[in-house]
């Protein structure tokens, strides 16, 4: 097991990678603890939960992110009398995660919370770095907090359990760590897909390690995504309004978008093609879809509802080179004459 201290500004997190969901039980210490889980884990994993602990199922997909979900979470909350010392740990994937620490931050105007993340995407991203949040009328995470939680367990033989599309989704975040922050991770990925793929232990903890140190590092210097932590959205403009328009799963969207961030990013003159074109190609090692069918008016339609935007602008990632990024502040009607001249098909 490796462990990671997220030094946040409001408070410090610790990341257990490698650590096992049997022994949650040492992180709960004996507090009064409510466990908030799907019933995907509650069918794989219910053994392994402490005993005589209350759980609170939640459905599966996309569609419980919301905050009718919150409301019942809030409704079991107090039907089991939590109160402000109550420790709310969420296990499960992104989804159980970003409702699990909007509710304990919400609740009692905040409890405690931990997570065990069990699939490769929230460990790498959802459950790190203390953004908690739901959406709104399909929007992604347009109503939400920033708060760390005590404690993430990323038990990686958790892993074998997810099915091979969500598996592979996880490593498009993984990929844009290395793009973003660190080349040798970047060649790492290039490097070793197919020992990743086959669930290598070592490989496996190795990616995860690095992409937390990674995210860690940044969250630490910009908590609140005045600055640097917004290089974490490279690829995501686009992605957040494919996954809308489509449905398809985050590491899906983030895959395609990436893609176009580093095609922006050539048309720019910031990277040379060379470069640009690497993405593409890692992204292919891993299975991820690097071009969508959407029409670009929709496309655009949907990007204009990103959080992330200032008036009629958008902080935009893009590269230099492979390991390091740069936000641009672009208009979006400059962004779209860019893809247009692409010519991409997306």
């Amino acid at each position: 097991m490796k462990t990671l201290e997220v030094k946040a500004e409001s408070k410090s997190s610790y990341i257990h990678i490698g650590e096992g969901i049997q022994n949650l039980s040492k992180y709960i210490n004996d507090r009064k603890s409510i466990i908030l889980t799907d019933s995907n884990i509650i069918r794989l994993y219910k053994n392994d939960f402490p005993k005589n602990i209350p759980v609170i199922e939640i459905g599966l997909g996309e569609k419980n992110k919301t905050l009718n979900t919150i409301n019942y979470i809030m409704a079991q909350l107090v039907k089991y009398e939590a109160d402000r010392t109550t420790l709310l740990v969420a296990i499960g994937g992104g989804i159980v995660s970003d409702v699990g620490g909007f509710a304990a931050s919400v609740y009692m105007r905040g409890i405690p919370f931990g997570f065990v993340s069990t699939t490769l995407l929230s460990q790498v991203d959802a459950s790190v770095g203390g953004k908690n949040g739901v959406n709104h009328e399909g929007y992604k995470n347009m109503i939400g907090v920033f708060n760390q939680p005590e404690f993430v367990i990323c038990d990686t033989s958790m892993l074998s359990t997810l099915d091979e599309e969500e598996f592979r989704s996880g490593f498009a975040e993984i990929i844009k760590a290395g793009a973003i922050k660190d080349v040798s991770l970047f060649n790492y990925c290039s490097e070793y897909s197919q020992t990743a793929l086959d669930l290598n232990p070592d490989a496996i903890t190795h990616m995860v390690y690095e992409s937390v140190k990674i995210k860690a590092n940044i969250v630490e210097a910009d908590e609140r995504e005045k600055g640097e932590r917004r290089l974490l959205n490279f690829g995501h403009t686009f992605a957040h309004a494919l996954e809308k328009m489509t449905g398809i799963l985050h590491g899906k969207a983030v895959s395609i978008g990436m893609v176009l961030a580093a095609k922006v990013s050539n048309k720019l003159g910031i990277i040379d093609a060379e470069d640009a074109e690497l993405i593409t190609t890692v992204l292919n090692q891993y299975g991820l879809p690097v071009k969508s069918e959407i029409p670009e008016d929709q496309l655009f339609s949907a990007m204009k509802q990103d959080k992330k935007r200032t008036g009629d602008s958008i902080h935009l990632v893009l590269l230099e080179k492979i390991g390091h990024a740069v936000t641009r502040e672009i208009t979006y009607n400059e962004l779209q004459k860019i893809i247009n001249d692409l010519r991409c098909d997306i």
